[in-house]
């Protein structure tokens, strides 16, 4: 059924009714100040999902330490963009779907509408194999119950996501990002690491013609379309509208959101460099890393069996977060774009089916995530393009629209995302 077009409560302080906008103005508290981060470490999630362990760990135990300045140059341009999208919701108290729905007749917003409906499904897809796959390296549960156990698991989690309860699905979700971090990095802290040799791959060059393949598969798939959409309603949805908001008090959350954006990717980019560099140091020249299961394999055997059950937990709590989070975002989409409001655990029970079906059929699990990342990437330009258009727009962001060399930067990351999308999905498809 449709509703009507939702307005956002402001987020509030349990027992206050206050607006957290407005706390804030009124203390400088460091506690309050930490306060107001999340959104962006929620985001996050979808720069560590189990997509990215593979090209990780390949790229290392294939190149060395050749290719860290690609996962340096993808965070940085990843931190521009959620930063950009965390921007639009906080200024404007509208997350992208929402504009966009207001402002697209009705054909161009079904469509639009469609394919970030497709762009949802392949994220869950992607999330939940991985998930499955996590299972299935720590206890043997076959690839189709571990599917239905991890879709499950983010029901429990999407239990506690509600009206005024954003704080504690934020708090499992970056707890989750916790055991994640720990997880892929572990192995990186036994592994004898040539710093001086990695501080040298952040210097960009290439060694042959897969060097330049890999290196535009890591870069082009680095932003993904639904942490886009979904970054702008986090945001807000934490801080609620601009009505009644002062210029300091939004001043003050900007600041806040640039914080939370640069720790948040900071840590989702230590992450994937920590990968690479556990990789080129413990891996290098080892087959089979280009699958989950195959680097989980050679992380057992070559750094001790304890640092693969750990590694595979981590990635169990980067299947179970990154599919909670894209199919919050999925929701998100479809409210914005056709004001339709589903309820959060009937969509996951929806979202699931393509996941189990491709697990119950027996297709291969990583032939599956290269296809999830292909039509990720197809989504790509539909999320960038207008997300630079509208905070360059002085009419809906004011003060806060991007300066020259910002709209310049902006047009040149889009650029190459989108360039760099489009030549992996030409090169996907001519290996398939």
């Amino acid at each position: 059924m449709r509703s009507p077009t939702p307005t956002v409560p402001w987020a509030t302080e349990e027992g206050t009714g206050e607006p957290e906008g407005r706390r804030f103005g009124r203390s400088r508290s460091r506690g309050r100040w930490i306060g107001l981060l999340g959104p962006a470490f929620v985001a996050s999630i979808a720069y560590v999902d189990p997509g990215n362990v593979a090209s990780n760990l390949s790229s290392g135990a294939e190149y060395g330490y050749l290719l860290v300045w690609v996962l340096v140059l993808a965070n940085l341009m990843a931190v521009l963009v959620q930063y950009q999208s965390a921007k639009l919701g906080l200024v404007t108290g509208q997350s992208l779907p929402d504009i966009l729905g207001t402002s697209m007749r009705r054909g161009p917003r079904l469509a639009f509408w469609a394919q970030a409906e497709i762009v949802a499904a392949a994220t869950d897809l992607a999330e939940i194999i991985g998930g499955a796959l996590a299972l299935h390296i720590l206890f043997g549960v076959p690839l189709l119950w571990g599917g239905v156990i991890v879709g499950l698991l983010s029901m429990v989690l999407l239990m506690t996501q509600g009206p005024g309860s954003q704080h504690r699905f934020e708090g499992f979700v970056i707890g989750l990002l916790v055991i994640i971090t720990i997880g892929f990095m572990v192995g990186l802290f036994v592994s004898p690491v040539d710093w001086p040799e990695a501080a040298r791959g952040i210097v960009p060059r290439f060694q042959d013609s897969q060097s330049v393949l890999l290196a535009a598969s890591m870069l082009g798939a680095t932003v993904m379309p639904h942490a886009i959409y979904l970054h702008s309603a986090l945001v807000r949805d934490r801080h609620g509208t601009p009505t009644g908001r002062s210029e300091e008090t939004t001043r003050r959350l900007v600041v806040a959101t640039r914080w939370d954006v640069f720790l948040g990717l900071l840590i989702a980019g230590s992450v994937n460099i920590g990968m690479l560099l556990m990789a080129a140091a413990a891996l290098p020249g080892v087959s089979g890393t280009d699958t989950i299961e195959g680097a989980a394999a050679a992380i057992s055997e070559h750094l001790g069996p304890a640092i693969g059950v750990i590694f595979a937990v981590g990635l169990l709590a980067s299947g179970l977060a990154s599919t909670s989070v894209g199919c919050y975002a999925g929701s998100i989409i479809m409210n914005g774009l056709l004001r339709v409001r589903v309820p959060l655990l009937a969509r996951r029970l929806v979202t699931m089916i393509p996941a189990l079906l491709i697990l119950a059929i027996g297709w291969d699990p990583t032939w599956s995530l290269v296809i999830s990342q292909v039509v990720l990437s197809l989504g790509i330009p539909f999320a960038l393009i207008p997300l630079a258009v509208l905070t360059s727009r002085k009419r809906l962001m004011g003060r806060w629209a991007n300066p020259a060399w910002v709209k310049v930067l902006s047009v040149v990351v889009t650029l190459a995302i989108v360039s760099l999308n489009i030549l992996l999905v030409v090169l996907t498809i001519a290996e398939l």
